[in-house]
């Protein structure tokens, strides 16, 4: 279901009469002998698939499917990392109208379990590596394929009693089910990373998957000619969506890494000639110590944060923007040849409609930070609804359909808008609002801090103050002065954190991103056994 006051699609629409096997089959049509897909394996050569070779190799795996009884409507379990065998049964499934849900393959026993069963996936497709707790995590799933290595390194033995060789499923393409587009039809889902409560599985339709395509193409300024390195989980809407179906609807090419590997990086990026990639903060921190060959051909990288680094040590141009699962596609952006401003998301994009608003509604002031909202239409250029819970889906929309994406962004009067912080993230010192990412900003800069992440602490007096948890080379006394210099000096007396604690690592969750329900917790014990 969508959310009643979403604004719905009419019959007539952008994608009407058009799906994701559409665009598949249109690129092998208009460039059949282009490549789309290169591997790049940890062990062993690489490979490519050119777009015609890989419609065929998606029609042959959703002919397997059908034949190990995988229905229209059946939700299939993708619990893989990055390998071309995801991409052969993700787009296997969408070619049968089976539902695919792709999970994070760091995923407990628990968390799996969680998803398989909320999701009422009847079918699993994994690796080596994880396939012991996929059948442990869902014993009610008896159709469970394995492949033949880890995503691009070798086992020392082939996998047990309990799954069928992925490979088996590979049928003939021609004997591949055949539908009519169905535009509206659920893709795929992938649940959210669930920092507040259990994950939401965020539905996708197919119309959704060529949204993200073709607004990602729109934004980017993608051609035919670029050469994307693949390196981010393709269970992560970065990679599944912006990348691949990016690359896809632009007819360009995408180079697939198992995963980010610093010494790796470089090497393949020269090799592909190679002309953007996602960047990251942890990707920075891994390569910086590593400098740049002179022949490589990079123009931009699409990226979020600072990362002056790219550009003054690399000469590498960096667009800035924002978007979520629920979204699609980058809400706030700014395309490779428009000059962006330093640390800035970008502008908003036409594609949407953004509001940011305060607590009571009305519209912030330039300069002012406030809650952003997102406003388009549910299947096409926003989700569909969050699986198997129609009240959480009701409770993301306002009555007017806007979309609340649960983060504090500030617009300028240029238009450029800046990321504030998550909502969770805004502490209240007093009855004053203080958005964590400010102090965290501050004691970054501050020589010896490695990471920095400020969460809130109850307080008798001012129901919450700050509390810096910081990662350091050299953690002690003599650096938590400095620190707490740097506060006074930069930081009103209320945001100045109360106190100080060193830990060897920060919590995290999927791409990086510090777990502060955790980290919390984790202060509130640290209290409870020193005080």
């Amino acid at each position: 279901m969508t959310a009643p006051s979403a604004r719905l699609p009419t019959g007539f629409h952008l994608f009407t009469g058009r799906d994701v096997p559409w665009l598949v089959d249109e690129r092998a049509r208009t460039r059949p002998d282009n490549v789309f897909l290169v591997w790049e394996p940890f062990d062993g050569p690489s490979r490519s698939w050119t777009f015609a070779e890989f419609a065929r190799e998606t029609a042959a795996y959703a002919a397997g499917l059908a034949a190990w009884g995988i229905c229209k409507g059946d939700f299939v379990a993708i619990h893989l990392d990055n390998c071309p065998e995801f991409l052969f049964a993700w787009y296997g499934c969408s070619r049968l109208g089976a539902v695919a849900v792709t999970t994070n393959t760091r995923s407990t026993r628990d968390e799996l379990g969680y998803f398989l069963e909320h999701s009422g996936a009847i079918a699993a497709i994994t690796q080596p590596r994880y396939l012991d707790l996929v059948r442990t995590s869902a014993p009610q799933i008896e159709r469970v394929a394995c492949i033949g290595d880890d995503a691009g390194e070798a086992v020392a033995a082939p996998p047990g009693a309990g799954a069928v060789a992925f490979e088996t499923l590979r049928g003939d393409p021609e004997a591949a089910p055949r539908r009519a587009p169905e535009p509206l039809l659920a893709n795929s889902v992938q649940y959210t990373s669930g920092t507040t409560s259990r994950p939401k599985g965020v539905v996708w339709t197919h119309a959704n998957a060529l949204w993200s395509g073709r607004t990602t193409t729109a934004h980017a300024g993608l051609t035919e000619q670029d050469v994307h390195l693949v390196h981010l989980p393709l269970f992560h809407t970065a990679a599944l969506g912006y990348s691949m179906l990016g690359t896809l609807w632009s007819g360009g090419t995408a180079v697939l890494m198992p995963r980010f590997s610093a010494s790796r990086f470089w090497d393949v990026a020269v090799r592909h000639r190679c002309t953007w990639t996602f960047a990251l903060g942890f990707h920075l921190r891994a390569l910086g110590s590593l400098p740049a060959p002179e022949n490589h051909c990079f123009a931009f990288w699409l990226a979020g944060g600072d990362l002056s680094l790219v550009r003054e040590r690399w000469g590498i141009k960096t667009i800035g923007w924002y978007g979520m699962t629920e979204t699609i596609a980058q809400t706030i952006t700014y395309s490779r040849t428009l000059v962006g401003r330093e640390f800035s998301m970008g502008l908003p994009a036409a594609e949407y409609e953004n509001a940011i608003r305060r607590s009571d509604g009305s519209e912030v002031a330039f300069g002012e930070t406030g809650h952003l909202w997102v406003r388009g239409i549910a299947g096409i250029s926003l989700f569909q609804a969050y699986l198997h819970n129609p009240e959480a889906t009701a409770a993301a929309f306002d009555p007017q359909g806007w979309f609340s994406t649960g983060d504090l962004v500030t617009p300028q009067d240029d238009g450029f808008v800046f990321f504030a912080s998550r909502d969770k993230d805004m502490l209240k010192v007093g009855g004053e609002n203080v958005a964590a990412i400010e102090i965290e900003s501050v004691i970054a800069q501050v020589p010896g801090v490695i990471e920095v992440a400020v969460v809130g602490r109850p307080d008798p007096v001012y129901d919450e103050v700050p509390v810096a948890c910081i990662v350091a080379a050299e953690p002690g006394a003599a650096l938590e002065c400095e620190i707490m210099d740097a506060c006074r000096l930069k930081l009103s007396k209320f945001k100045q954190p109360r106190q100080v604690m060193f830990l060897a690592e920060l919590p995290k969750g999927l791409l990086d991103k510090v777990l502060k329900r955790e980290l919390r917790a984790h202060v509130l014990t640290l209290d409870a056994v020193t005080g």
